[in-house]
Parts: structure tokens; C-alpha cells; sequence
């Protein structure tokens, strides 16, 4: 496979081809994790069974979960199709798929769920953009269906997928689909502009594809998850450097719902400990104060050789003291020149590193490595903070903020100069190294691919609070962490401070509240008075009327009485 440059996010640059007008050559393996459902199944197999996708490049495997009765392969399914089982004995749709992809012969691995019933292009949809790049996970698009009345058979589906009528299969569920992955979709240019943290998002597992060698390099499925394994493998592969392609034309039904569809809350509440451990970029997931966690979101990289124990350490306490909770230490030297026979303590020519490892050989948030690696995946952020140079408190939380503002790849923040150079400080996204690394060419600077495919800057130390061990240690040597504590204490403040600001507008709203509801008993109040001035009014007119016709009345009997008494 090719490794075209693609900045960003932006598959855009691929020009790909439409359906039927290309020539395939790549293999592909799709694999179908099953528990029970033989009926869908039937449908699931018939379908790919109908595909325009060359039948001797396609193989399925269906992996047999621990159905019963056991699956079994029915009369119409593609030519190369087997059923598996997981030989461990263990269950579980992680464990499958691993099962399944470790026996499988294709040079893509194209995960579909047992009850999907793929549009006749569907695969070579997918296959069309493998043959572009090698680090793409295409995505297809489903359509929901509740399979009201009578299914098909699967002769049925078989007829109507090859004569390109799927889409008349079904009617479409109007109450469930995944909308919010088109809305996702719409809003990032049909996520061609989605930043790195958002990505992983749309890997939901039900048809998905991607070179099984990248899969392999990522480490394959987290077997440790009984939910939720397709999210966590698409924020590894985001860290891997993966571009993420969801295809419109790939089309598919989905025979009923989802189980995240009918208990959501249920889900939630089971996944977010596991993702909260897993991915970083769940922020919100990661409010609880003194926590580790099992993938932190920045790794800070020291290097040991050559410095001195108090160079170090302020760097390293300076990381740890950081107001981010999540973050680890790695200290890079020759730690294996510490075996063997030492010398006499005062005079050991090792003793800088030898003082380094008794001061942090029981901090779990810090390791040790005799160089640096080529990513920290799957941390997605690192450091690599030259010793005797102390980040403050929020510094990895303000430059990590900078970065994500632009998605940016690499952050190089100028700490000194010399006639040597210029001596900085990285801060690097893992995933634009990664890419950097895949697609860089002989003789071009690692730091001007990233920079050229995700984008760099240059920042100052004094602005971002880098400063020297001489000005910004030993001053917290008492209590390393009491930087932190202060500006936990300034936080906490500044709640109590929103908080009674919070009370003040209720208050003032209560207020409003109250003046409005006088108001609006004043002007009823006057028009009540202004329509019983209207009725005396009225009424006055009415009496003086009354009054008039009296006169009048009483004036004409006078004149009467005066002209008939003769």
C-alpha cells in the first residue's frame, strides 16, 4: 500500500475512484463476531455473497461466540467463507474479532457485525480507498431498519443486492439511527477538518475497515473490554497517525437496534470508567482529584545523562507538580551502567543517576527508558523538557490548550541560545509524529513533515512559565507539590467565588421576578380602574339622560295643564 501525505484529517487530497471504474488487487478479510441470530446471519452472508467486489480477493470469517446451537454456514454465503471459534474458550465481541483477525489471510481486515446487510458495493466502497493509502480506516454509513412484517430470504436478499436493489430490502426506522455521527460528519467538512481528539468518535465497529497491518501495529483489539472496544481502538489508532474516512456510498441496513440504542443510559454508565482510563481526550470523565490512570494525557521526557541530580529533579517535580492531573514523568539514561558492583557511595562516578532512581524508583508516575522512544503513544501528548528547566504549574496545561486550539502537531518553546543553537523545549501530538514518521522521505527533517502535514510553532519560555532550576527551584523543595496546592487553593476560591456570584444573580432574578410580577398586577390594576371609570362614565351619561327625559316630562304636564284648565 502507498503512502500518500495527508494533512491532517483531510483524505480530501486522495483522488478516489468511483465504484466499477477501477481494478482491485488487494485482499480482504471480513470478519463477523456472532453470538446466536443465525437468521440475520443468513441475511448477513447472502448479502456479501452478491458483492461487486472480486470473490477471489474477499474472504469471510465468522467467529462463533459461543452460540447455541453452534452457528452453521448456510447455503448461500461467498466462496471463501469459514466459521470459526475462539480456541481459548473465552467470550466476549473483543475476543472474537482478535480470534478472527489472528487466522485471517487478507491485507485488509474488514470488521462487520452479524446483522448487517451490505448494498452491493459495499465492500469494494471501502476497498476503492485501501488502494489510495495505507494507514486509512474507512467507515461505513448504515441505515436502520426495525424489519417490521415478513423478512426476506436469503434468496431474496441475494437477488436484490446483485441487481443493486437493497435499498429496496427494508423500510428505514425513522425512531433510531446515528444521526449524531452525520451530524459530526456535516459539521467538520464531512470530516475532512475533524481535529485528532474528535476522530476516535466515529469508530463505531459495525463496518469497518482498515490494512491489517496497521491493525497489528496498533496492538489489535483491547480483549480486556466487554463493551465500548471499538471506541477505545479507534482513539489507538488515532495515535498510530490513522486518517479516518466515513464513506457515504458504503451503504449497509442494520437488521434492529443497537443495544447502546435501547439502554443508553445502561451503557454510559458501564463504559465510563473503562474509556475514562483509556482516553485522555474524555475530559469530563476525568474530574476526580489525586487520580492516575491507566493512559495519561502528557508524558514529560527527561533526560538523564550527563545531568545532574538537582537539573533533573527540578524538571521532573516541576512535571509532577503540573495542575493537570494526568500526567507521567519519563526519565531517559543509561540505567543499565547501574548493575553490577558499585563503588564507594561518595565517589561513584554514577552517582547523579544512581540518586535519580532512589528518588523516584517507587513514584508510579514515573519510568525509566535508556532513550527516548519514537512516539509516547498512546499518550497523546509529549514533553520533552531539556533537565534544569522546570515547567510551572499550568504550563503543560496552557501549551496542550495552544495546541489544540489549531490541531497543531508540534509546539517548540525557545528556552536559551547559544552558538551551538537554540536549546527548546517540545511539545509534541503524538499522532502527528506518527504520521510524520510514516510518509517522511530520505533526507527531509522530521520537525518539517509535521510541520508541513499538521503545523508548528515557536513559543516563548517566559510567556509559557519555562523557567531555569535557578529561578524556579528549590523553592517548593519542601513540599514539591505545594505550587499545585496553590493553585488548586485559587481554584477552589475562584468556585466560591462564581458560587456566590451564582447566588447573587438568583437572588437578583428573584428580584426581577417579583418587580416584573408587580408590574403586571399594576397595569392590570389600571386597567381594571380605567374600566370601571368607563362604566361611571357611562353611568352618568346614562343619569343625566335619565334626568333630562324627567325635565322634559315634567314640563310638558305643566303646559298641558296650563292650556286645558280653561
Amino acid at each position: 500500500m502507498s503512502t500518500p501525505r495527508i494533512p491532517g484529517n483531510d483524505y480530501g487530497v486522495l483522488a478516489v475512484p468511483a465504484p466499477g471504474t477501477w481494478e482491485p488487487r488487494l485482499t480482504v478479510s471480513v470478519v463477523i463476531p456472532a453470538r446466536g441470530g443465525q437468521d440475520k446471519l443468513d441475511l448477513t452472508l447472502a448479502a456479501l455473497a452478491a458483492q461487486t467486489y472480486p470473490s477471489h480477493l474477499l474472504e469471510v470469517i465468522v467467529v462463533d461466540d459461543g452460540s447455541s446451537p453452534p452457528l452453521r454456514l448456510p447455503e448461500i454465503a461467498p466462496e471463501h467463507t469459514r466459521i470459526v471459534g475462539d480456541a481459548s474458550g473465552r467470550r466476549g465481541i473483543a475476543r472474537a474479532l482478535e480470534a478472527g483477525t489472528a487466522v485471517a489471510d487478507g491485507e485488509v481486515i474488514h470488521r462487520m457485525d452479524a446483522d448487517i446487510v451490505s448494498y452491493r458495493e459495499h465492500v469494494e466502497a471501502h476497498m476503492r480507498w485501501h488502494h489510495l493509502a495505507g494507514y486509512l480506516v474507512v467507515m461505513g454509513t448504515l441505515r436502520f431498519t426495525a424489519m417490521a412484517g415478513i423478512p426476506p430470504t436469503p434468496a431474496e436478499v441475494q437477488i436484490a443486492v446483485a441487481k443493486d436493489r437493497a435499498g429496496l430490502l427494508f423500510e428505514e426506522d425513522p425512531e433510531h439511527g446515528h444521526d449524531w455521527i452525520g451530524e459530526l460528519v456535516a459539521a467538520h467538512r464531512d470530516f475532512r477538518d475533524a481535529p485528532s481528539s474528535l476522530l476516535h468518535r466515529v469508530h463505531v465497529g459495525a463496518t469497518v475497515s482498515l490494512p491489517a497491518a496497521l491493525l497489528r501495529e496498533t496492538g489489535g483489539m483491547d480483549t480486556s473490554l466487554a463493551l465500548g472496544e471499538d471506541t477505545e481502538l479507534g482513539y489507538r489508532l488515532t495515535q498510530t497517525g490513522a486518517v479516518f474516512v466515513p464513506d457515504a456510498e458504503a451503504l449497509s441496513w442494520h437488521l434492529g437496534t443497537t443495544t447502546a440504542m435501547r439502554r443508553p443510559a445502561d451503557v454510559r454508565r458501564h463504559n465510563d470508567p473503562f474509556i475514562a482510563d483509556r482516553i485522555p481526550y474524555r475530559r469530563h470523565l476525568r474530574t476526580d482529584a489525586g487520580r492516575q490512570w491507566l493512559v495519561p494525557y502528557v508524558d514529560v521526557v527527561v533526560d538523564a545523562a550527563g545531568a545532574s541530580f538537582e537539573d533533573v529533579r527540578a524538571s521532573v517535580d516541576g512535571a509532577l507538580a503540573s495542575t493537570l492531573p494526568d500526567v507521567r514523568v519519563t526519565l531517559t539514561g543509561p540505567w543499565a551502567s547501574l548493575a553490577g558492583e558499585r563503588p564507594a557511595p561518595l565517589d561513584d562516578p554514577l552517582l547523579d543517576l544512581r540518586l535519580l532512581r532512589g528518588q523516584y524508583a517507587h513514584d508510579g508516575r514515573v519510568s525509566f527508558a535508556e532513550r527516548v522512544p519514537a512516539t509516547s503513544a498512546p499518550v497523546p501528548f509529549r514533553l520533552v523538557c531539556p533537565a534544569g528547566w522546570v515547567p510551572g504549574a499550568d504550563s503543560l496545561a496552557k501549551l496542550i490548550e495552544q495546541a489544540e486550539k489549531d490541531d497543531e502537531g508540534l509546539l517548540l518553546v525557545a528556552l536559551d541560545e547559544d552558538e551551538s543553537g537554540v536549546l527548546a523545549a517540545r511539545l509534541e501530538r503524538t499522532s502527528a509524529v506518527a504520521r510524520a514518521a510514516r510518509v517522511i522521505r530520505e533526507g527531509e527533517r522530521l520537525d518539517d513533515v509535521i510541520a508541513d502535514l499538521h503545523g508548528a510553532t515557536w513559543l516563548d519560555a517566559e510567556s509559557w512559565k519555562l523557567r531555569p532550576a535557578a529561578r524556579a527551584y528549590p523553592y517548593w523543595a519542601v513540599n514539591r507539590n505545594r505550587e499545585a496546592a496553590r493553585w488548586k487553593a485559587a481554584a477552589e476560591s475562584r468556585a466560591r467565588e462564581a458560587e456566590r456570584a451564582q447566588r447573587q444573580v438568583a437572588a437578583l432574578k428573584a428580584e426581577l421576578k417579583e418587580l416584573r410580577a408587580k408590574a403586571a398586577k399594576g397595569s392590570r390594576d389600571t386597567v381594571r380602574w380605567k374600566e370601571k371609570a368607563e362604566q361611571r362614565r357611562l353611568e352618568a351619561v346614562a343619569l343625566r339622560q335619565a334626568q333630562q327625559r324627567s325635565l322634559l316630562g315634567r314640563a310638558a304636564r305643566r303646559l298641558r295643564r296650563l292650556t286645558e284648565g280653561p
